[in-house]
């Protein structure tokens, strides 16, 4: 009789695996400056962002009565582009005295910031 040997394999570790870390998440946040107008931020969250038309009041709202909105939470490529879109945007064609785009900088999540994005009125 022939004698079979099984080799027995045991499932690595969790210790044994390299640890993948998720990348660090980074508000864009939208700075108030008072030369442009609601309909302006609105039809800018709409556009840029895909924000219904409620959701963009809202952030218009926001960023009117406490000077800034946090717009979007994402990788920092995305927030990167999604900051040059914004400073792309244009005057705004409801104030004639206006002469650009609004500002907005980019500011990592885990730091706090103001509310939850998918909140704006939350504190």
């Amino acid at each position: 009789m022939s004698e079979t040997s099984t080799a027995v394999r045991t499932a690595p570790r969790a210790a044994d695996k390299p640890e993948t870390k998720r990348p660090r998440p980074w508000n864009v946040v939208l700075l108030d400056d008072d030369q442009h107008s609601y309909e302006y931020v609105i039809a800018m969250m709409q556009r840029l962002f895909g924000h219904q038309k409620e959701r963009a009041f809202q952030i218009a709202k926001r960023v009117d009565t406490q000077g800034r909105a946090v717009v979007l939470t994402t990788h920092r490529e995305h927030a990167e582009l999604k900051v040059q879109q914004i400073h792309g945007f244009g005057a705004d064609p409801f104030i004639a005295s206006c002469k650009g785009s609004m500002s907005a900088v980019l500011e990592p999540a885990d730091l706090g910031g103001d509310g939850d994005p998918a909140d704006p009125d939350r504190p």
